[in-house]
């Protein structure tokens, strides 16, 4: 067997990690991954199953049964999380670049990526570190001493996208160590280098053989394994809505604590006067660029719905268009590409069904809309698709109504701060949401009346550790990141102390 510290190069095909070792898939199966700039292949990674989901299992419950782990003063765990951010630091360009060539992303957003993880285990360590031991209830009596303390769930399972490979994987990992639990992780099996990668750092900084596993493979055999298994104390999952469903389904019959993000559609809402000033308008203008075609649009709180108010839609989507067109695709290792490719071949193809289906209920094409021409920086077998603005939608089509994940951007427009307002929460989501505007009365009333887990208020994107991420409706239940996203991996004990116990005397027998 593989010693748990072996590099990844030399590890080849050996990716699930249980009870402290790097094995095959028991099937001898794996998986080529491609790099989505030229759909070549560039590492190999097991390919596991259902049994090799349930050895993880049984090394994750026989290290929080029979570990040290749990029991771990708070202190250490803390103190594992900041080493676990400065092995992040340390290796931040082979990770940022990993990132990139495994998801498409341009390596600057590679490194960004990496600096946010290292953030997470670094919030979740002060956070733990600085709690009070419980949570003193006052019982009215001094003979009786009644607290309320913490304890870690157990076994968590943890089932991640591809869009954002590691840092998903860091706002489970972070909190989920910092309570004391341990875990199993099924990466997506198309972008799951960086999660193998981490593991190594975990156990370099000091992980208990045992609390760390992870899992390589398809989410049909080793996602469902995990949502049923019934060692498993919670599953945490973020995804797609379909497959979200499925797992509450299958966590249901063993009655496991659920945390599901699953998406959103979210609207910018952009209202005149924001638009006044040059400045103002030009700043706007970015911001819709950003909110939109960052990583093509492959985010889960992308601002795929501009809403504008009716008197600037023709000034700003003509210039949001003239600019989109000038975006720079390409792989995104090379300088100055501004944006990479989609994930997959699957990817391109549902954008490309999302925008026909568009055309064909009424949407005006602004620009993009169809695969650019291979370039030396664009390969011809890259997965490639321009920045495309959509106009005159309308919340009947279904590219309005249903989350995208590509680079499609379209157009509403409103009249009254009551239809901006009716509009933006005209959807079964409820992830994130922005409002433009120079009135900061009118920002303080939409943002209140906005159904959206964040509201973002003259910007778009920017999130933070310490501050709770989930949604409303069918954006999923639970909350990562802040102390609820701490919370969502611990259990509540009530401890209810008689210092001066008598008889009851309620039997006089």
């Amino acid at each position: 067997m593989a010693n748990s510290t072996e590099p990844q190069a030399e590890r080849g095909h050996r990716t699930i990690h249980a009870g402290g070792r790097w094995l095959a898939a028991s099937s001898g199966a794996t998986r080529d991954i491609l790099d989505p700039a030229d759909a070549l292949p560039f590492a190999v990674v097991a390919e596991g199953d259902e049994k090799d989901t349930d050895l993880a299992v049984a090394a994750a419950r026989t290290a929080f049964d029979d570990g040290p782990w749990p029991h771990t003063p708070v202190a250490e765990r803390a103190a594992l999380l900041r080493r676990v951010a400065d092995l992040l630091v340390r290796d931040r360009e082979r990770l940022g670049l990993l990132e990139s060539r495994d998801a498409g992303k341009t390596v600057e957003e590679g490194r960004v990526d990496i600096d946010c993880v290292a953030d997470a285990f670094r919030y979740f360590a002060d956070l733990v570190a600085g709690e009070a031991p419980g949570r003193v209830v006052d019982a009215g009596s001094p003979e009786i001493h009644s607290v309320v303390v913490h304890e870690p769930v157990g076994v968590c399972a943890m089932i991640t996208p591809w869009n954002y490979p590691l840092l998903q994987a860091s706002w489970k990992i972070a909190p989920a160590l910092a309570a004391g639990n341990t875990f199993v992780i099924k990466p997506s099996e198309i972008t799951p280098l960086t999660t193998v990668a981490l593991i190594d750092l975990l156990v370099e900084a000091g992980l208990p053989t045992g609390v760390a596993g992870i899992v390589t493979g398809p989410g049909h055999t080793v996602g469902a394994r995990l949502a049923e298994h019934p060692d498993v104390d919670l599953v945490s999952f973020t995804g797609g809505l379909v497959s979200g469903t499925k797992v509450a389904q299958a966590a249901a019959v063993t009655v496991k604590k659920v945390a599901l993000e699953l998406g959103g559609k979210n609207p910018n809402v952009v209202f005149a006067d924001a638009c006044e000033t040059d400045e103002g308008f030009d700043t706007a203008v970015d911001q819709a660029l950003n909110a939109a075609f960052i990583h093509s649009g492959q985010v889960c709180s992308a601002g795929g719905r501009l809403i504008v108010e009716e008197s600037v839609r023709e000034r700003f989507v003509a210039e949001l268009a003239r600019r989109a067109r000038k975006i720079r695709l390409g792989r995104g290792t090379e300088d100055g590409v501004e944006c990479g490719p989609l994930v997959s071949e699957q990817q391109r193809a549902k954008t490309e069904d999302f925008v026909a289906s568009a055309l064909a209920e009424g949407a005006v094409l602004r620009c993009g809309g169809k695969r650019p021409e291979p370039s030396p920086e664009r390969p011809e077998g890259g997965y490639f698709y321009e920045p495309t603005v959509l106009d005159q939608c309308h919340r009947e089509m279904r590219v309005v109504r249903e989350e995208v994940f590509g680079p499609v951007l379209t157009v509403e427009t409103f009249r009254t701060e009551d239809e901006a307002v009716a509009l933006a929460n005209d959807t079964e989501y409820g992830l994130a949401g922005a409002v433009w505007t120079a009135d900061a009365g009118r920002a303080r009333r939409v943002a209140g009346r906005l159904r959206h887990g964040t509201v973002w208020i003259n910007d778009f994107h920017p999130y933070l550790p310490q501050a709770e991420w989930g949604g409303f409706g069918k954006s999923g239940v639970g909350r990562e990141l802040g102390p609820a996203g701490l919370a969502e991996y611990r259990e509540s004990k009530h401890v209810y102390q008689n210092l001066a116990p008598k008889p009851v005397r309620w039997f006089t027998g």
